[in-house]
């Protein structure tokens, strides 16, 4: 009976402390959180497709003689630039002008005759078919001029546009085959770079659209573009269709057969968007947390495409919204906070280092 009395004491005694205990927790203030927090902005962003490509000039020629000969001047400074119609290199031309002479002569002398032979037809002193032989005569030779006029003409190359000129083949007193090449020439106003990408893309993808490319060359450096082409038709082993892309190039700074990244820009929209750190996922819901003053509140949004650690939110918050972005495990909602200022956190910084 008495050890039965004692029990129920004991526990009467623990219920009373656990009571009390609860009590002073409830009095007690509650910490507010530390945070760090984000303003919703407004900005535009990319949705972008990467491909690798190689550069090549908007025109290029390789510089041969059409005719054999000997090399009397040799007008090339590699990378230099050449006009359209500049003299790029000379050939032997003694053989040549002699023969133009020849032509010329030859020429003078039956428009001559035919003068003649036409005089004395009108008197019968010459038949109609002297006559006729004369005329015929007369279209050769002016045949054999044009043909020299060309022949000479050939032993002189000329610049077909105007452009880069690259090493040179052959030394100035060289003898060269027709077809030999001499050396190349390539427009380099602007550069077409080709890439492949995939079938699922091919929708997307049209002339005109920006492009970016980069290249390990020039680290740090951008070359903006568009696309100038895209191929009709898709690989059916590769599943891959080609584009082209054409990137302005007037200083000549990208040389051709360059390998280059490139980041196609399929389409640009504004939105707001909020660091990636903000966005908290439960279960089927996505939210984050917006102060209204010194108080946090649980805001439901949906997110769309995420950009460079930014994550743009298509519904639920508003321009100039604070959201918080770190010290996530702290807060609740309709809970207080502290927001922590940039000299706070440089003091933090500065404690930690």
């Amino acid at each position: 009976m008495a050890a039965t009395g004692y029990g129920a004491y004991e526990g009467y005694l623990r219920y009373t402390a656990n009571e009390d205990a609860s009590i002073d927790d409830q009095s007690k203030p509650t910490r507010a959180a530390t945070v760090e927090v984000a303003s919703v902005e407004m900005r535009t962003l990319s949705q972008t497709v990467e491909a690798v490509g190689t550069s090549r000039a908007k025109q290029s020629v390789e510089i041969v003689p059409e005719t054999d000969g000997r090399i009397v001047e040799l007008a090339i400074t590699p990378g230099a630039r050449a006009a359209k119609g500049a003299v790029l290199v000379r050939l032997d031309d003694t053989i040549a002008r002699a023969d133009l002479v020849e032509a010329e002569a030859r020429l003078t002398e039956r428009e001559q005759a035919l003068s003649r032979i036409t005089q004395l037809r009108r008197t019968n002193a010459v038949s109609v078919a002297t006559l006729e032989e004369a005329t015929a005569r007369l279209a050769e030779a002016r045949a054999q001029l044009d043909r020299a006029r060309q022949r000479l003409a050939e032993r002189t190359i000329l610049a077909p546009f105007d452009g880069v000129v690259g090493l040179a083949e052959v030394d100035e007193g060289a003898r060269v085959s027709a077809g030999t090449v001499i050396t190349r020439l390539d427009d380099l106003s602007e550069v077409e770079v080709e890439f492949a990408l995939p079938e699922t893309l091919f929708a997307q993808i049209e002339t005109g659209q920006t492009v970016t490319a980069r290249s390990a060359a020039f680290p740090g450096q951008s070359f903006n573009g568009r696309i100038a082409a895209v191929d009709s038709r898709i690989d059916p082993v590769s599943r891959a269709f080609r584009a082209r892309a054409v990137i302005p190039n007037p200083d000549g700074t990208l040389p051709s057969g360059m390998f280059m990244s490139l980041d196609l820009t399929i389409s640009q929209a504004e939105h707001l968007v909020v660091p990636e750190e903000a966005i908290i996922f439960q279960a089927a819901q996505t939210y984050v947390f917006g102060l209204d003053g010194d108080t946090a509140h649980r805001i439901g949004v949906k997110t769309g495409a995420r950009r460079d650690g930014m994550v743009a939110v298509l519904d639920g918050l508003e321009a100039g919204t604070q959201v918080v972005v770190r010290g996530l495990h702290r807060v609740r909602d309709g809970g207080k906070v502290k927001v922590l200022k940039d000299e706070d956190r440089n003091a933090q910084d500065e404690q930690g280092s």
